[in-house]
């Protein structure tokens, strides 16, 4: 348990965007190998500041190897690893919390049957009176996790109800707001929209460009090339450990964007065989060539 005073431990992040350009984290050349197995290979990545930077990529591309590497829970094994200018290699998630680093996971790790103000604080309680007799200081609890869920636009009616009762995006967003909170300069979500409807999704996009807009570096992970163009200002692609598009959101369309996503290519290399299976109409289908001249047509020239 922790004794905290203060009031809003997310004001770092907008002292943060006041130094310049200069990337809060930033990968050069990084990759991690487990054995013979490269899972990430000449991975460069810049996270900035009061921008969303998006990580696309299928299943296997890579994305939760990069997490783990920013997140401390995993180290690289080639390239550098930047924060604030500085090269680092956690050993801990907690060394990367130290630094800001803070990762809301797609399980949220909370407790369903927990009030909402307690899974705000969960680990981290504040607590009152001298030492053996210290106890839980609920009633500054409630009204922390209230002013600083109101300061996020997050207003809940009672925040005695447990947590498991809201819905999936309104969980997205307490954890948002307790990682603001408790100090988040950089803020990776791990795929925050894959298991939302439509309008749940646009809650928590809502929400991830309100912390934008309060000065953290969003990393946000998601295979939804539509939910990223929304609030995305830089996006990377990852196609099977190597990064295959970087490009900021004035050099990229959408179009192009779910292109790559989608492996375009490969997609029409298959035509050929699709064409001698009976049954299957190949005409509608892209030419290849179109795809190549498509991806050609992006800023690094890459498919």
């Amino acid at each position: 348990m922790t004794d905290k005073t203060t009031g809003t431990h997310g004001t770092t992040a907008k002292d943060t965007a006041a130094n310049g350009d200069r990337p809060l984290v930033e990968l050069r050349g990084a990759g991690k190998s487990y054995g013979n197995i490269r899972a990430l290979h000449g991975v460069d990545l810049e996270v900035h500041p009061g921008r969303v930077t998006c990580v696309l990529g299928d299943n296997g591309a890579g994305k939760s190897t990069l997490i783990k590497i920013i997140s401390g829970l995993h180290q690289h094994t080639e390239g550098e690893f930047l924060v604030d200018g500085e090269p680092v290699r956690f050993s801990t998630p907690r060394e990367a919390l130290d630094k800001g680093i803070a990762t809301v996971y797609q399980d949220l790790a909370v407790v369903p049957l927990m009030p909402v103000w307690r899974n705000f604080f969960l680990g981290s309680e504040m607590t009152k009176g001298p030492w053996p007799l210290r106890r839980l200081d609920i009633e500054r609890m409630k009204k922390t996790a209230d002013e600083e869920l109101r300061n996020m636009g997050i207003v809940l009616d009672d925040l005695e109800q447990p947590i498991g009762t809201l819905s999936g995006g309104q969980r997205q967003c307490v954890a948002i707001a307790r990682a603001v909170y408790f100090g988040a300069r950089v803020l990776i979500l791990d795929e925050p929209t894959a298991a939302l409807g439509v309008k749940q999704s646009g809650v928590v996009l809502k929400y991830i460009a309100a912390a934008r807009d309060r000065g953290l570096g969003v990393i946000f992970i998601t295979h939804n090339p539509h939910h990223a163009y929304m609030v995305g200002d830089h996006f990377s692609v990852l196609r099977l450990g190597t990064m295959e598009l970087s490009a900021d959101r004035s050099e990229v369309s959408l179009e192009e964007l779910t292109n790559h996503m989608a492996g375009g290519a490969e997609l029409a290399a298959l035509k050929h065989e699709l064409a001698q299976v009976r049954g299957v109409d190949v005409e509608e289908l892209p030419e290849e060539a179109d795809l190549k001249a498509s991806a050609a047509a992006t800023p690094e020239g890459k498919s």
